[in-house]
């Protein structure tokens, strides 16, 4: 591939100057830097600056809308020629302020406020659900605007990015920003427009694919200044014609811990068809190799670190099973690579779970959404592995033509920040991997849920038997109920339990995000029960039907401990936002994934202290599932410190190569 060398990279993204990740001594020195950051009283300056925004509303609000656009007017010359003074934003914010209130109905609290302030400065604001981390947002990117370079607001799907551009589109235009989104139909003039607006709202995935065609389409060139020059001097664009993004200098990203954390280590790939018919065949006869192989005897399984390795009785074996073939199956390093795939595929790759098949293709489940992704797939040939083990077509792997990882993407911001409702336990990875400091906002109402003591259980079946009696038992007082699974398949096997039992639900697993955001929205009527894969509908609000409350709110249901606490903090979020009651329990067992995993020689030695079948709820047997959370957060750190790191080092030795092998 043309690989455009690292400086254009920063001058379009407005950056200069090294990014890597600090080590040795300078990784202590912004360790402790990070330590010293957390210190500081950001969430009660930003409080204090709420109230002094509440205080100047009353003059505001006795404006006619006239006065109101000559003070904004005044404003936006202001910021536009860099003649802003901090008591400017305190201004600023509190004509925004009566702005929403007149374009939308909605009064702004104190707590939005300093949200906005946080997101102003550059920071993590974690915002509970339910306490308008929307409106927070246009403050920041209407400040943003005004400069006149462009802001992005980036979240997690096409349907967010465009409802809540229309939702907010009569305040921006009111303080004079025009505001657009990019989806993924759109086509390149569309996206051209749509970025040269002062607020752009689209996802990760589209603002990255255009960074990597604009990287592509400049091709060979050094950096913008000589591919400017070179337009004028042959009368040509020479790629600048076809740029879609003006640059990135803004960014503030909604369900900042998904975006930035859970999907910091999915590449994002520009690639094209390269047809190879005998690569094809490999794949194939790779699985039925693989057939012939013994775990006990062949080769090694680290299920914790989701890895095989042959041993030297199965790299001879494997040697005799493809004696035959010849061709590719002739070298041994070639040989091994394609049935330890196969293997992988096999072991760690499950139907319903990682992928689903769909049309005789293999689409992969994000693994912290549940959402199907039917535009990407798995690299170094595992899609291949997974495909023919499922014996549905296999398709050639792509050519490469350009990559980045979303952190690495996000890093090229000039000014980065963002909001979630679960930060604090992702505090030092923020700072250590963006330098983004985490404030945590408190909420409007105090927060009256009910967090249950988890349940555990020796084995699966018990598990799932009292899950589902659990929600019988709950659904017969007509209180709603949401129950979050960790898969698909789960999500499915708790569904036929369900209907076994004659209980009318709602299952939402991989749909359409429109579909989603509806059904997860009436997820808190009387008598409802939803059955979803854990982050489904993430950024949608559940509203109490009425009765509700005073039968407790809503009751969240996880069935699986996940691999971060952040997340099933998330997943208990969905209830009792607001000041609203709510309850939260999770169930747990033996057999689960995350104990499997972290922590197998403690599961097997509590089965066998236990027995199966039974419930075996304690303070040890909760306390393991918390170690293992612990060791597995630990591990994806340490991958997602990796993948930058194989970032930096492609951009440093690849910065000027012309073809990427």
């Amino acid at each position: 591939m043309t690989v455009v060398p690292s400086t254009i990279w920063r001058t379009l993204a407005g950056r200069t100057g090294s990014d890597s990740l600090p080590q040795g001594l300078d990784a202590i020195w912004d360790v402790a830097s990070g330590f010293l950051a957390r210190l500081v009283p950001r969430r009660r300056r930003y409080l204090q600056r709420a109230q002094r925004v509440v205080a100047l509303q009353d003059m505001y609000a006795e404006m006619t809308d006239a006065a109101l656009r000559d003070v904004i007017a005044d404003l936006w010359e202001r910021y536009r020629c860099g003649r802003d003074e901090a008591a400017d934003l305190v201004t600023a914010f509190a004509v925004v302020c009566e702005v929403a209130f007149r374009k939308l109905g909605e009064r702004t609290h104190p707590v939005q406020l300093a949200g906005a302030f946080a997101l102003t400065d550059g920071c993590i604001a974690e915002m509970a659900t339910g306490e308008g981390k929307t409106l927070a947002a246009v403050f920041p990117a209407i400040i943003a605007g005004w400069r006149g370079k462009g802001c992005h607001v980036i979240t997690v799907n096409d349907y967010l990015a465009q409802r809540d551009a229309e939702w907010m589109a009569p305040v921006y235009k009111m303080c004079n920003c025009r505001v657009a989104s990019v989806v993924g139909e759109m086509q390149p003039p569309d996206r051209r427009n749509s970025y040269l607006a002062d607020v752009t709202y689209l996802t990760n995935k589209e603002a990255a694919a255009d960074f990597l065609r604009d990287r592509l389409a400049l091709g060979r060139l050094d950096n913008l200044p000589s591919a400017i020059c070179q337009r004028i001097v042959a009368g040509q664009g020479r790629g600048t014609d076809r740029l879609v993004q003006r640059g990135l200098h803004c960014a503030i990203i909604d369900e900042a811990d998904s975006v930035m954390i859970d999907e910091a280590v999915t590449p994002l790939i520009i690639s094209g068809e390269a047809p190879n018919p005998e690569q094809v065949e490999a794949f194939t006869q790779a699985g039925q190799l693989a057939d012939g192989l013994d775990e006990s005897r062949d080769f090694k399984v680290d299920r914790r670190r989701r890895d095989i390795e042959l041993t030297s009785a199965g790299k001879r074996r494997l040697a005799e099973l493809a004696g035959g073939l010849g061709g590719i199956w002739a070298g041994a390093r070639r040989r091994e690579e394609l049935v330890t795939q196969a293997l992988t595929a096999r072991l760690f790759y499950l139907r319903d779970k990682q992928y689903v098949v769909q049309e005789d293709q293999i689409v992969i489940v994000d693994d912290s959404t549940g959402r199907l992704m039917p535009d990407r797939e798995w690299r170094d040939g595992l899609h291949q592995a997974v495909s023919a083990k499922e014996q549905v077509e296999v398709q050639a792997p792509k050519d490469t033509y350009a990559r980045i990882s979303f952190q690495r993407f996000f890093r090229l911001y000039r000014k980065l920040s963002g909001m979630t409702g679960t930060a604090k336990e992702a505090s030092r990875e923020f700072w250590q991997i963006y330098h983004l400091p985490v404030v945590v906002v408190p909420t409007h109402k105090p927060c009256i849920r009910r967090q249950l003591p988890g349940r555990v259980f020796s084995s699966a079946q018990a598990k799932w038997q009292a899950v589902a009696e659990e929600i019988q038992r709950i659904h017969a007082t007509n209180q709603p109920v949401l129950v979050g699974t960790r898969s698909v398949r789960a999500s499915e096997h708790l569904s036929r339990m369900l209907a076994e039992r004659g209980l009318e639900h709602q299952v939402l697993n991989a749909v359409q995000h429109e579909k989603e955001a509806q059904i997860v929205a009436e997820a808190g009527k009387k008598g409802r029960i939803t059955v979803a894969t854990n982050m489904a509908g993430r950024g949608t609000n559940i509203r109490l039907g009425r009765g509700v409350e005073e039968l407790g709110g809503l009751y969240v249901i996880s069935t699986e401990r996940n691999d971060a606490s952040r997340i099933d903090r998330q997943l208990y979020g969905r209830s009792a936002r607001q000041g609203e009651p709510g309850m939260a329990q999770y169930f747990a067992s033996l057999e689960d994934e995350l104990l499997e995993r972290h922590r197998p020689h403690m599961a097997r030695l509590l089965r066998k202290r236990y027995g199966s079948d039974r419930e075996i709820s304690n303070t040890v047997t909760r306390k393991q599932f918390n170690r293992a959370q612990a060791r597995a957060q630990k591990q994806a750190l340490q991958q997602r410190k990796g993948v930058l790191r194989t970032d930096d080092w492609l951009d440093e030795y690849l910065g000027f190569a012309g073809v990427e092998r």
